[in-house]
């Protein structure tokens, strides 16, 4: 009963300021790219102020986070990770699935902050503009981010990695920052509970890997704090 009026209250004052914040973030945007990045992080942190007060949900990280332009590989369960990765890494570029770039407003945004669009059907020209994109971003020093798993997975549950991250693999040839993750674990339905999410840094798979080990490493790494409920 208790995680259920907690998130009642934070429903509306969670969704309520993103919506307010993106709103601001669109007016910013064509005038300050400093200030349009400043709303995002602002965003990150309205969210996990709104878990933290009034879900009762702190953060916690194991192991470190490389500074400046790396390849991420993060556990996805949760909406609460992708909004909160500008407070993990400094401006991160997201590869992000096409359908969303199609939101209305935010899809222009998320170009706009220099989200990179997976196409799964993507031919080689394709391809070539995602890599172009993606070394674009780490030549200025952004780290690149990726959810391997295409979508949210309930907790506990452990499904194969999507083809695109050995794609990513081997156009980039950068060796992989695996993320495990259990944000998923305080939630049940529409309820969320109190309680800590972990982050956990796993060992760097390097580059030029058969791709079956590559993924092998991989769904290892980011299913490390997988545990059933």
């Amino acid at each position: 009963m208790l995680a259920a009026v907690r998130t009642l209250v934070w429903m509306p004052f969670f969704y309520g300021g993103s919506a307010l914040l993106v709103s601001f973030a669109a007016l910013v945007a064509p005038f300050s790219r400093d200030g349009f990045v400043a709303i995002v992080r602002s965003w990150a942190g309205w969210n996990r102020y709104c878990a933290r007060v009034l879900l009762g949900q702190r953060v916690r990280v194991e192991g470190d986070l490389p500074a400046g332009p790396a390849f991420f590989l993060f556990k996805h369960e949760d909406q609460f990770e992708t909004i909160d990765m500008p407070m993990l890494l400094v401006r991160p570029v997201v590869f992000a699935k096409q359908e969303l770039f199609n939101i209305p407003l935010w899809g222009r945004l998320a170009h706009v902050y220099g989200l990179i669009s997976i196409e799964r059907t993507a031919g080689a020209s394709a391809l070539r503009a995602m890599r172009k994109a993606a070394l674009g971003a780490m030549a200025q020093g952004r780290p690149l981010v990726l959810f391997p798993e295409g979508t949210r997975v309930p907790h506990g549950e452990q499904p194969p990695i999507h083809s695109g991250f050995a794609g990513i693999y081997k156009l980039l040839g950068l060796p992989v920052y695996p993320v495990a993750l259990d944000s998923g674990r305080l939630k049940r339905g529409w309820r969320r509970y109190p309680g800590v999410i972990t982050y956990r840094v796993g060992p760097v798979i390097p580059p030029g890997l058969a791709r079956e080990e590559a993924e092998a490493l991989a769904h290892r790494a980011i299913n490390a704090l997988n545990r059933p409920l």
